[in-house]
């Protein structure tokens, strides 16, 4: 329902069934030259083998990408369900909302089962950082002398020209407002690194992880598409930006905005991809499928521009006011780290407890693939749930341009 302070959701009976991503590799390494539709095509098969879900039951695909990254990108959402043998008469839809992208097409699959529009959704985020074009919008006409301009769309993305500010700027703004420090920061990205080196080595970011290698994707009729691996890469099955990353080390990065963000506490530059399938209650009970979790409610609010990065507060505020909630009774918290002092600025306006939050190392050591980073964020926190018998989760991220989401999972293992 619609609100004054942002859109809020309820969901009664719709269901997290399954997920699956792809390692998050370095940019410009060994994806550099891969499409981000093949990298989706290769979740979304994964996620409904591993559901062992037919693809003829998917009544629509909802995927996401933010950089138009190669030129049949328009046709994204569309070949991700083609080549994963999704029925032809099932339509896609292509979503964007920047960095809460993998949230919003959870969201639509969301909707598009209370609306009672399909029992199951195909809900996809890919995106290749490497592929960022090097564009120019003005030049259709001709060049004039001296005024050939071509930028890197990657970079200057960042830059709102409403506020006319960086995305860094905005979490350069919150820590001035929460006093956080150049060591507060680094000292955040250090426990990140460390987290995720830990759940690395647990093997609970494998659990997740569907390896890929060098193969074709078929499909009748139509031309192959694929993943094409560099020489001497056999196999991908682990995230390349995660590394042991010391205070010390961290400190010695010069700032990237005037202030305490720098490369090494800001969140990594990866190419990926995450699937999930959202269902309806009636459906999972039809096949009698064990899901993830119950996907419960949604928010998504607006917030001036100029602070970005404080979005996700007042978007699990909503969520939670929505749901008649409070913050203790959240058991795990999975918050996009676009930049440690944004992070660290939502982190003490809602005083959460960090034992809580990002247990398992974010997108500072991760890596936030944009139009990705919302669906490795459900599926993860639904994991935690079910490692940790813990009954709640919200995932969450800030929003460029202004706006913050949240989505509120309850685990059915642990429902009183």
């Amino acid at each position: 329902m619609a609100h004054e302070n942002g859109i809020y959701m309820a969901y009664n009976d719709i269901w997290l069934l399954d997920g699956v991503r792809t390692p998050f590799i370095e940019y410009n390494t060994a994806l550099g030259l891969v499409s981000p539709t093949d990298l989706g095509i290769k979740v979304a098969r994964t996620v409904l083998e591993r559901a062992g879900v037919p693809p003829a039951d998917v009544g629509s695909v909802i995927a996401g990408c933010v950089e138009k990254a190669s030129f049949d990108g328009y046709f994204l959402a569309r070949h991700i369900g083609l080549y994963s043998g999704v029925p032809v008469d099932r339509p896609a839809l292509m979503v964007q909302r920047v960095c809460g992208t993998g949230f919003e097409s959870i969201t639509q699959g969301a909707d598009a089962i209370a609306l009672g529009k399909i029992s199951l959704g195909l809900c996809v985020g890919a995106e290749s950082m490497s592929r960022s074009p090097i564009a120019a919008y003005t030049h259709r006409g001709g060049f004039r002398l001296g005024q050939v301009e071509f930028k890197d769309t990657l970079w200057e993305a960042l830059h709102d020209t409403a506020p006319d500010v960086s995305m860094g700027v905005t979490a350069e703004t919150l820590a001035v407002t929460y006093k956080i420090t150049r060591e507060d920061v680094d000292r955040f990205a250090e426990s990140s690194f460390a987290r995720a080196l830990a759940a690395q080595k647990n093997g609970f970011l494998a659990g997740e992880i569907v390896p890929l290698v060098t193969e074709k994707f078929e499909l009748t009729g139509y031309k192959p598409r694929g993943i094409q691996l560099p020489k001497g890469v056999d196999r991908l099955a682990d995230d390349t930006h995660i590394r042991p990353s010391s205070f010390e080390g961290l400190s010695k990065i010069r700032p990237a905005f005037g202030g305490v963000q720098t490369g090494g506490n800001s969140s990594g530059i990866v190419d990926g991809a995450a699937a999930v399938l959202v269902g309806s209650g009636a459906y999972v009970r039809s096949k009698s499928i064990k899901p993830l979790a119950r996907v419960a409610a949604v928010a998504a609010v607006g917030v001036p521009p100029e602070i970005m990065s404080i979005g996700p507060a007042p978007a699990i505020r909503r969520v939670l006011d929505g749901a008649g909630m409070t913050l203790d009774q959240i058991g795990r918290f999975e918050i996009n780290e676009a930049f440690a002092a944004q992070l660290l600025g939502v982190e003490r306006e809602l005083k959460l407890d960090r034992a809580k939050l990002n247990v398992n190392g974010g997108a500072i050591a991760i890596g936030h693939p944009l139009a990705v980073t919302g669906v490795r964020l459900v599926l993860t926190v639904a994991r935690q749930l079910r490692q940790a018998k813990l009954r709640y989760g919200i995932a969450s991220a800030c929003i460029g341009g202004g706006q913050g989401i949240a989505v509120l999972l309850e685990n059915p293992e642990a429902a009183g």
